[in-house]
């Protein structure tokens, strides 16, 4: 494992959200080095705040806790990606920069569209534009996406697919920087994901309510997303997405796994609006241009001038979907037991999911 963190100045625009606090925490565990300097970046006070208190392990009300700041390895940084000033006086002294702001609650982006459009996409052209103009010398920016993006239907993936393609072509306006994006799936127990949501409808006493039978999701744990980073990091060219080799599932049979011997009923409510039945991390369009990269599948730009020959032919021979390779219900229960989702293993606390 290369240590391409070591001693650079690291970077996470929206860094207090969940990915955010299993990055930082991995990223000081130095597996990937030693870095200089970690900046959170983010417009929320109050999750900077219960963030620094967790790492100080001080009380909050200790005077410590917020003031010397710019003298620690983990330093906060109020700020927002929308605002051009912000984001350009955040990266000035950045070597590596991991965009993980954004709008990802898809009725959230469907009622206010504009709103997903400037933070997802404005805010990625507010990252390449702050390089190109101010000839900062970033090294490498990651551009944090998701399966929605791909063949999108909602406004959520549309402003998350526009973003990827800001971030590939950003490295034609700024030819000193490596611009790469990670594309994954549904993080298991993240914030309004379904587990969650299942987990209090059983403790409720039902019904557990499916949007339909035949739904299937990819499955990935906050370990397995800061994994893509990291290899994106570590193995990426100019202009390509990592996309995981990941598990995928029938949402029914996460139901009947988490409700196990419940008497429980299961109420079938019909697909809702801008969603899928199958998500996809490899469209067909992709395919030909998609190669294995590691542990990892890397999707070359579709601008020619980013994409030059390689030796290595495409690896999918379709389009790579949440339907392609099902778990068995078996696995299925198996993988969520191996992440302590069983309703008997979480704590409740304000609808929130803590291990």
């Amino acid at each position: 494992m290369t240590k391409v963190l070591e001693g650079k100045r690291l970077l996470i625009t929206g860094g207090t959200g969940s990915l955010g606090h299993v990055l930082v925490r991995r990223v000081l565990t130095g597996e990937l080095g030693v870095p200089a300097r970690v900046v959170v970046m983010s417009r929320d006070e109050a999750k900077q705040h219960a963030m620094r208190v967790a790492y100080q392990k001080k009380p909050a009300a200790t005077d410590e806790v917020i003031y010397h700041n710019f003298e620690r390895l983990l330093q906060f940084r109020i700020g927002d990606v929308r605002d051009f000033r912000s984001v350009a006086a955040a990266m000035r002294e950045a070597d590596i920069v991991v965009n993980a702001a954004a709008m990802k609650q898809v009725p959230t982006c469907e009622y206010f569209p504009y709103e997903a459009v400037r933070t997802n996409i404005e805010g990625a052209e507010n990252i390449v534009r702050a390089i190109e103009e101010h000839r900062l010398p970033v090294e490498t920016v990651v551009g944090v996406s998701t399966d929605k993006a791909c063949k999108p239907v909602n406004v959520m993936g549309m402003s998350k697919a526009i973003q990827e393609r800001v971030f590939v072509q950003g490295n034609m306006r700024c030819p000193q920087t490596r611009i790469v994006c990670v594309r994954y799936g549904n993080v298991l127990a993240s914030r309004g994901s379904v587990i969650p949501l299942f987990h209090e409808q059983i403790r409720s006493g039902g019904p557990l309510t499916i949007t339909t039978r035949e739904m299937t999701r990819f499955l990935l744990s906050l370990d397995d997303a800061v994994d893509t980073v990291f290899a994106v990091l570590q193995l990426g060219l100019r202009g390509e997405t990592f996309v995981p080799n990941a598990p995928s599932a029938r949402v029914m049979d996460i139901a009947h796994a988490l409700i196990e011997d419940r008497p429980i009923e299961i109420v079938v409510t019909g697909i809702r609006p801008g969603e899928k039945t199958h998500e996809i991390l490899v469209s067909e369009e992709e395919v030909h241009r998609t190669v294995v990269r590691g542990r990892w599948y890397a999707i070359r730009p579709i601008l020619p001038e980013l994409a030059p020959p390689l030796p290595q032919t495409p690896q999918l021979l379709e389009e790579y979907s949440s339907a392609t390779r099902i778990m068995t219900p078996a696995e299925t229960k198996a993988l969520l037991e191996s992440h302590h989702l069983m309703l008997d293993d979480v704590i409740p606390a304000s609808g929130e999911l803590l291990r």
